[in-house]
This record gives C-alpha cells, sequence and structure tokens, in this order.
C-alpha cells in the first residue's frame, strides 16, 4: 500500500520526504471524488482530469486498492504562483488521491503548497501558500459533505 502511495508522490515530482496531508473521509472513494467535483466546481474552479488508477490496474490485469486522483485548479489562484515562478506550472493544477487504505477506510492526500513549490522562486511565506493550503483544506472538507 505504502509503495503505489510513495510511487504517486514521486510522479508528483517531489524527490524529497515531503509534507503531505492525509485527511480520513467517511465516504467511500467514488463518493469522495464525486464530492470533491462537485466543491471545485461549485468554488468557480476547473476539474481538468480525475484518475481512477484502480480501473488503470484492472485493465492490465492487476489490482490495486480504489485510488482516484482529481486534477483540479482555479487560473486565479495558480496565477499567483506562477507571477512569482512560472516553473510552478510543473506542479500546477492541484492534486487530491483519495484512496483505500490497507484497512479499507477511505483517506484523501495532497501536496502541501510548502512541498509543492519547494525548490521555486517563491517565498515560504508568500501568501499564496496560505491562499492554496486554505483552498486545498477547505475543498476536500466539503467533499465530504457535498454528497
Amino acid at each position: 500500500m505504502k509503495t503505489w502511495v510513495a510511487a504517486a508522490l514521486i510522479a508528483w515530482g517531489s524527490t524529497a520526504m515531503a509534507e503531505n496531508i492525509i485527511k480520513p473521509s467517511p465516504l467511500s472513494v467514488d463518493d469522495t471524488i464525486n464530492g470533491l467535483v462537485a466543491a471545485v466546481e461549485g468554488a468557480g474552479g476547473t476539474v481538468f482530469a480525475r484518475v481512477n488508477h484502480a480501473a488503470g490496474a484492472e485493465r492490465v490485469g492487476k489490482s490495486i486498492p480504489d485510488a482516484q486522483l482529481l486534477i483540479f485548479g482555479n487560473p486565479a489562484l495558480g496565477t499567483l504562483a506562477m507571477e512569482q515562478d512560472l516553473r510552478a506550472g510543473l506542479v500546477l493544477p492541484l492534486r487530491v488521491l483519495a484512496y483505500q487504505d490497507a484497512d479499507g477506510n477511505t483517506q484523501m492526500t495532497w501536496a502541501s503548497a510548502e512541498t509543492m513549490f519547494d525548490g521555486l522562486d517563491i517565498p515560504a511565506d508568500a501568501e499564496v501558500i496560505g491562499k492554496v493550503n486554505a483552498a486545498l483544506n477547505g475543498l476536500t472538507d466539503k467533499a465530504m459533505s457535498a454528497n
């Protein structure tokens, strides 16, 4: 279980141990992502992609626990980061992974803004850091109540 989560983090472009937020959801993975879609769209954001990793594994004859990634953003927020360093486009749009853990519980995880922008010319105390963290926390909270 931890192996595939670590692989997802590496795919996000992080090569060092990073601060990732993990939040439990009382909903199924599918309902959690459905709620996140509703929260993002309700906040005026755009959903760019929904990746069903478990379905992809099935297509190649493999099995992993239920796991879905939502890729989404809002240009008003993302542009704040890219104005400071265009390389922020490597880690934007935002991503939240909902997955079933080893105990069968649904978890949501994402990289903190500090982690996403680490190594870029975005100061740790930049306004965009707080705004991204607040947006991710708020949207994931709403995801659990949108159903």
